[in-house]
């Protein structure tokens, strides 16, 4: 009898992450076949409709045979994309956006253009857990910038960054609107990065996918409308989340940076070409009035205040102060927000109702942080939403691992 022996897996495979957004989706499904209704918090997808002028152009599609597009990208989508751009301030033209497979690809493309493996990009952290995918599946080593919430996460001082700084040090990671935080950066604060990346010969590489998620005063400046911008920054965007589709898996990689540009547009070429028919109704899309973004605005701003008001009157909960994005990074009097995010899909019941939420701990890279912290997405109407903070408030009062006595918890 031949013994069976299990082939060899790579590094890259052996180091990759599960998602914290999506690894306890076994758990939500068995308690949906149990007939119990999940309300999903742990993922940001958002609820609205996406442009009608999305789905007119989709429609309208006369096209015979849907074929590979060019792999920078459709041009008309490319022109329009880069007009719309400019109306924002941001000034570029077609041939410094190119068309990706959604942010994910732009943030890949970027990392493998930029970086060779053992290489660092600084992030600050809690981030976005695909951060630390990408990472590992380039052979690239995130040096962590921790911030806390007890400041609302707020960005550290660029002298912090520099602290951070070695031989093998290739870019800067923001995201501004910030996932999971909610968190913005202001003008002075990006100028500061934008000088230091300069200094030292780095990138800087921009996720501004929440560009049009903003609550409390002017859009949040992109860091392409900096001066000396040029050479230094990418900006990586996506079509998911400001027109509501997630699923069209379309985005960009924005740069002024020529010698950058020949490189990414190989790299897309490796993978022949985006989604057509979806690039097609993004053209499409790009005619939305801005009336849409003003609806958008004002939906997320009444959920976000209900949010941090039902939290905040929650025992031993801290809920930061949110800016931007539909994501709060929310303490939580709990021991283990891995164990406690499965309790609520395997154990916990409120009239039949739960809640699936990502644990804190994948949007820190170092080990040990976020414990006792979990992402929301605050991303349903008004009334579920109201529903979920029910289940949560009364979950908090029954987990075995709570960290605050139930005398406590049934008292205030």
């Amino acid at each position: 009898m031949f013994e069976l022996m299990s082939l060899p897996l790579s590094d890259r495979a052996n180091v990759m992450p599960p998602s914290p957004i999506r690894k306890l989706a076994p758990y939500a499904d068995a308690a949906k076949k149990q007939g119990v209704k999940v309300f999903h918090l742990n993922i940001g997808q958002p609820d609205v409709p996406s442009p009608k002028e999305y789905w007119d152009a989709v429609k309208g599609c006369e096209l015979e045979v849907l074929e590979y597009s060019n792999s920078a990208g459709i041009a008309e989508l490319r022109e329009k994309a880069a007009a719309d751009y400019c109306k924002q301030g941001i000034e570029v033209t077609a041939a410094q956006v190119l068309v990706t497979t959604a942010g994910s690809e732009s943030l890949s493309i970027a990392l493998s253009i930029i970086c060779n493996p053992g290489d660092e990009v600084i992030i600050p952290e809690p981030l976005y857990a695909n951060y630390i995918g990408f990472a590992a599946g380039t052979g690239i080593n995130v040096v962590p910038i921790t911030t806390h919430i007890e400041n609302n996460f707020a960005l550290p001082g660029s002298e912090e960054f520099a602290k951070r700084i070695t031989d093998r040090t290739r870019a800067i990671i923001i995201c501004n609107p910030g996932n999971p935080t909610g968190s913005t950066y202001d003008r002075e604060q990006l100028e500061s990065l934008l000088k230091l990346a300069r200094d030292n010969n780095l990138y800087i590489i921009a996720d501004e996918v929440y560009r049009e998620f903003y609550f409390d005063g002017d859009r949040p400046v992109s860091v392409l409308q900096l001066d000396g911008s040029d050479e230094n920054v990418i900006m990586v965007d996506s079509v998911s989340k400001r027109f509501s589709l997630c699923g069209a898996r379309i985005g960009y990689f924005v740069t002024r940076n020529a010698t950058l540009m020949d490189p990414a547009i190989r790299f897309a070429q490796a993978r022949l070409s985006s989604p057509t028919l979806e690039m097609l109704g993004v053209i499409g899309a790009l005619d939305t009035p801005l009336s849409y973004y003003d609806a958008l605005r004002t939906e997320y701003t009444a959920r976000r205040d209900v949010l941090t008001q039902r939290l905040r009157a929650m025992p031993g909960v801290t809920c930061p102060d949110i800016q931007g994005a539909f994501y709060a990074m929310v303490q939580l009097p709990i021991d283990d927000c891995d164990v406690f995010c499965k309790w609520m899909l395997e154990e916990f019941r409120h009239d039949n109702q739960t809640v699936m939420m990502a644990p804190g701990t994948g949007f820190y890279s170092t080990p040990g942080l976020g414990k006792n912290q979990v992402r929301i997405a605050y991303v349903l109407k008004i009334e579920n939403l109201h529903l979920a903070m029910d289940c949560l408030e009364v979950a908090l009062a029954q987990y075995p691992g709570r960290t605050i006595s139930a005398e406590k918890v049934t008292s205030q």
